[in-house]
């Protein structure tokens, strides 16, 4: 990732509402959900919800697809990938036995899901 992208994503999400926006489709993943039920949750006018959306789209932090007469918009994971990616690239200096934390605080929320047999 070039550095102007990663500024653009920082960009949009340094404020508050997109941010909560983001997060909310994150946690939404991979349905998604319709523009007007992001509006709802988080309790933004729709016209102001737009213009959020249409930021994070630009950032390419999110992505729309028409449902018979809804949006839906769903946060594009290969995107939070890379932005993790060019934030720790250099890090710690060729040992990677100082990365081992931060890898490890991504684990618990990444790992398969165990499916329960009865």
């Amino acid at each position: 990732m070039e550095s102007n992208l990663a500024i653009d994503v920082f960009a949009a999400l340094a404020q508050s509402t997109r941010l909560e926006t983001f997060r909310l489709l994150m946690a939404h993943e991979p349905e998604g959900l319709p523009a007007g039920e992001v509006a709802r949750r988080l309790d933004v006018p729709q016209n102001t919800m737009s213009s959020h959306l249409a930021i994070l789209t630009r950032a390419g932090l999110i992505e729309s697809e028409r449902h018979s007469r809804s949006i839906v918009y769903r946060a594009r994971v290969d995107r939070v990938r890379e932005i993790a990616t060019f934030l720790v690239q250099d890090c710690c200096g060729g040992r990677p036995e100082l990365c081992e934390p931060l890898i490890a605080e991504f684990t618990p929320c990444c790992a398969p899901k165990e499916s329960s047999h009865v």
